[in-house]
């Protein structure tokens, strides 16, 4: 069930209306069957998974609570680990690992081994995967004490607005809320109005500028070979917005949809595009799974604790990573070390910048100089976008050598743009929806607070003028396909 589909336009506001109905003590209960059955609605038989990930990890947490034992601990952690990983490696690795396998043993003119599985990709298993795990690691380290209502636990793992594309949520935010949820004040006048605007931003960003602008992407993506540097250029940038306006949606909508319920969800994004650095970049974008990595896998390792070359080392090992994380190809992976790559070379560097903009008396509080700072990073990350989006490395890089060997500025004034996949009233479209989502973004950033929260402060007739306006430009100018089939988003495949 996709959150831009006429499905979940009737599923939420009856999960809504029952929830706020019934009585306190079903509430746990009734959001657990509405979890599942939301879930359920992809592929009924992959619900299992879920279930076996809970209750493995509840036990496991329980048990992590119960004893003092330093080696059964680590045993029980390590157990938990092995049945959670064991099961994503199965159903999201293991034809990519025999596949990668048999290019290896080509190379040494051995016979390719036929054992690839061709199943399908459970939706979100990763993200509730690392979510469970997490929880398992605040038990382990005291952090968190263990949760002995299996019925709560469950609907942590399985809460549906953030079940297949996050937040990924942390046990001390909302297992710590739902264990609050007989005391949730759900006639909150301010937090519907504020998620409900924010569920309207985000179909807003996916179906008038995401599914939109994917368009472009996908026409020079396609077929790179047939266009020069300048559509190969706005094609990436193109990548770049859908992306972000695609995930970012997905969260909005999430976190607008557990708000209206009552519920607070992390912020996944901060006004990433206008980050300053590659690590700032990092600060600001997917954060529930930037702080993961960082929280259980960077800091175990040894953080900066060890030196530079072990920090560099560590920061490399967590961008690799997170890139496999993000799916079975070694493109991501590609993609992950050139973060970790570009991090290692903005520390390595920033002393002698700064030595460099001393000595030409350059004033770092300019605006200037943070803007310039802004585009570099946005190329950096376009960049690396390149091999994300690709299908493959090859491919990437040709399409990174044709940008640069192919250089046809005048294309950007004969008219060539509107071959690109949308005529000239829907590259208008889009053109407008993008300075809205710049000056929504630019409101962000300069006032330190979510547009939503700052919403619910103005008169009336303003906060429902801009959720009517919002609904409208969704309606009108949505992208849809045949019979308003709903296009499935971009992370959903991981």
């Amino acid at each position: 069930m996709l959150f831009n589909s006429v499905s979940f336009l009737i599923f939420f506001p009856v999960v809504v209306i029952i929830y706020a109905l019934i009585p306190r003590k079903l509430r746990a209960v009734w959001l657990l069957i509405a979890s599942y059955y939301f879930y359920m609605s992809w592929n009924a038989k992959y619900a299992i998974l879920i279930f076996i990930s809970t209750l493995v990890t509840w036990a496991g947490a329980l048990f992590l609570d119960k004893t003092r034992a330093i080696f059964e601990r680590k045993l029980a952690l390590i157990a938990v680990f092995a049945v959670n990983l064991g099961i994503l490696f199965l159903f999201k690795y293991y034809d990519f690992a025999v596949a990668t396998l048999n290019r290896a043993l080509s190379l040494v003119h051995v016979a390719p081994v036929d054992a690839a599985l061709h199943v399908l990709l459970p939706v979100g298993i990763s993200f509730y995967t690392f979510q469970a795990l997490g929880y398992c690691v605040d038990v382990y380290r005291g952090d968190m004490r263990a949760e002995r209502n299996l019925l709560r636990y469950a609907l942590f793992v399985s809460f549906f607005p953030q079940l297949v594309a996050g937040p990924i949520e942390r046990s001390q935010n909302l297992l710590t809320q739902i264990n609050d949820i007989e005391n949730k004040n759900i006639y909150n006048y301010d937090d519907i109005v504020s998620g409900l605007a924010l569920m309207l931003w985000g179909l807003f960003q996916k179906v008038v500028i995401a599914d939109r602008i994917a368009i472009v992407a996908d026409t020079v993506f396609g077929s790179p070979w047939r266009y020069g540097a300048t559509a190969l250029i706005l094609g990436a940038c193109a990548f770049s917005v859908q992306i972000y306006c695609d995930f970012g949606a997905y969260s909005n909508i999430a976190v607008g949809a557990a708000r209206v319920m009552g519920f607070r969800l992390m912020n996944n994004f901060d006004t990433p595009y206008f980050a300053t650095g590659i690590s700032d970049f990092w600060r600001r974008w997917h954060i529930s799974l930037s702080t993961w990595f960082r929280d259980y896998l960077y800091i175990p390792l040894g953080g900066n604790r060890k030196g530079r070359v072990r920090r560099y080392l560590n920061l490399l090992i967590t961008f690799l990573v997170s890139g496999l994380w993000h799916g079975a190809a070694w493109t991501f992976v590609a993609w992950g070390g050139l973060h970790g790559i570009l991090q290692i070379l903005e520390d390595l560097l920033k002393k002698p910048f700064g030595r460099l903009e001393a000595l030409l008396h350059v004033n770092v509080t300019a605006k200037s100089r943070k803007l310039l700072r802004m585009a570099c990073t946005f190329a950096l990350v376009t960049l690396a976008w390149i091999f994300f989006r690709a299908e493959s490395l090859t491919d990437a890089v040709s399409f990174i050598r044709r940008m640069f060997t192919h250089i046809d500025p005048w294309n950007l004034f004969n008219g060539s743009v509107y071959t690109l996949g949308l005529d000239h009233f829907e590259a208008h479209v889009l053109f407008a929806a993008l300075i809205l989502l710049l000056m929504v973004d630019l409101l962000r950033y300069f006032r330190k607070e979510e547009l939503w929260d700052l919403l619910v402060r103005q008169n009336l007739w303003f906060r429902w003028g801009v959720m009517l306006a919002l609904l409208l430009g969704i309606l009108v100018y949505g992208v849809y396909g045949a019979q308003f089939d709903s296009a499935q988003f971009i992370y959903f495949r991981f």
